[in-house]
């Protein structure tokens, strides 16, 4: 059996590719430093200047340690100076200094050469269907999920280590992932009629496979069920989905907040320039529409069973293969719109002095320096919280493509069903039997209802959260 042929020099090719081009030309690179404006805070002189004061005449905040103050050059400035801040395009010098900048330009590029590892695969699998090669794309779609997944562990992990100043984000965090965790269990106990995970049929065919496997080399059933049962119960399963829902929505938290944020203060900026409003707002709401795909009654009824004047509108073969398009699409949409909601959180140090101005008392021109300063700081971990969600969905939704042997083709021609690779199970090598034990027990019925409720979950969580920050800025600030 071959295992590697192609599918392997183009692995080969890219690494290498990936290697040496990244040096010289990088996706991310070219994201943060190409097209940005950030603004720069303003520096001692300048604000000396606005007050009209020489350095030795300022007013210091503290009269008694006059002569520390003046060796660190703190002084305050009124709350309502009449400051501009001074606009400045981003470039390389900038960025490349910031936290996470390593980061975004490394899930950038990888990603951008496992979605071309993966058509070409895919490209190779159309002309040779019946090749028994592993689907080596898989292993480029995993470590995309996988970083972007450490990335905002890492990221979230900060509210965590931040002390004191960090008890709200801790808090909401942890409220998070105990509401979503109730939320899954709530889901996951709905009716396969109304929400068509397809976890029911997942659960059975896992569990038949699983039997028939453990009696063929005579182990023993953990449970002591016997009859025919599987490992393990259907509860379990539910609940260590749970679990990783949970996480999901702690992860989750926090850039769809941010991303309400931005697009709050994109729609300001785009008031007058209709076209970018239209795009702004459908790719805001494009992800429940994705989230109405899997309720049955509403999308699965009306498409492939209903029949009309011409028959159904399509089959079901092609229903599924739409789902996939449109988080595709979806997802597209939302990379394409990256710079203006980075230049929208960019814009926030100009609001942040408008909003001071309008305050009375005295700031130091280090906390005025440092309020301006902090938002430039964050543009690499924005960015992250931006696309990390992003790119688990669509790697998360390309697997779902592949494992669960769906076709790209399926509105010209029919899916041949291959729900479960038939594997000689009498095979006792270690080897042989881990083979057996993922094309017969984790066939792509079963990959199919567990893939398909992570990718809607992750949909919904992202549309969740970044809703419910859209409420709290529109009404509540």
């Amino acid at each position: 059996m071959a295992l590697f042929t192609v599918q392997l020099v183009f692995t080969l090719i890219f690494l290498s590719v990936l290697n040496r081009l990244s040096v010289h030309y990088s996706i991310g690179r070219w994201l943060l430093s190409k097209g940005l404006i950030r603004y720069l805070p303003p520096t001692d002189d300048q604000l000396r200047q606005l007050l009209g004061l020489s350095k030795s005449s300022v007013k210091t905040k503290n009269r008694k340690d006059n002569k520390e103050q003046q060796k660190s050059n703190t002084f305050t400035v009124p709350r309502d100076i009449s400051l501009e801040l001074v606009s400045k395009p981003v470039d390389l010098l900038d960025v490349i200094q910031l936290p996470y900048y390593a980061e975004v330009q490394w899930l950038f590029d990888f990603s951008a050469y496992a979605v071309v590892v993966y058509i070409l695969t895919e490209f190779y699998y159309f002309l040779v269907p019946n090749s028994n090669e592993y689907n080596l794309s898989l292993i480029w779609c995993s470590f995309v999920v996988a970083f972007s997944l450490k990335v905002l562990l890492s990221i979230t992990g900060l509210y965590f280590r931040g002390g004191d100043e960090a008890i709200g984000e801790r808090s909401v965090t942890i409220v998070s992932a105990s509401l979503f965790f109730l939320s899954a269990m709530i889901v996951l106990i709905a009716d396969e009629n109304f929400l068509e995970f397809g976890l029911v049929p997942a659960y059975k065919s896992f569990n038949e496979s699983a039997f028939k496997l453990l009696e063929t080399h005579n182990i023993s059933d953990s449970t002591g069920s016997g009859g025919g049962a599987g490992p393990t119960s259907f509860l379990i399963i539910k609940f260590c989905l749970a679990i990783w829902c949970a996480f999901v929505g702690a992860f989750f938290t926090f850039p769809g907040f941010r991303l309400a944020r931005m697009h709050f203060d994109a729609i300001k900026y785009a008031q007058n320039d209709h076209f970018s409003l239209l795009l702004l707002n459908v790719s805001f709401i494009s992800p429940l529409f994705i989230i109405l795909l899997w309720i049955k009654p509403i999308a699965r009824d009306y498409l492939t069973i209903r029949s009309w004047s011409r028959g159904t509108i399509m089959s079901a073969d092609s229903f599924e293969t739409t789902r996939i398009l449109i988080i595709v699409v979806v997802i597209a949409l939302r990379l394409c719109l990256i710079k203006r909601y980075l230049q929208s959180y960019l814009n926030i140090a100009p609001q942040k002095l408008t909003i001071m101005k309008k305050e009375r008392g005295r700031i130091t021109n280090v906390d005025l320096q440092r309020m301006i300063a902090r938002v430039f700081h964050y543009l690499c971990v924005v960015t992250l919280q931006y696309i990390s969600p992003l790119f688990i969905c669509l790697f998360m939704v390309l697997m779902m493509k592949t494992l669960g042997n769906y076709s790209w083709s399926s509105y010209l021609l029919p899916i041949i069903q291959m729900d479960e690779i038939p594997v000689n199970l009498d095979e006792t090598t270690g080897p042989q039997l881990t083979l057996a034990l993922l094309r017969n027990v984790f066939n792509p019925i079963v990959l199919r209802g567990l893939m398909g409720f992570m990718v809607w979950w992750l949909c919904s969580v992202w549309f969740v959260t970044s809703s419910i920050g859209l409420l709290y800025h529109s009404y509540f600030l």
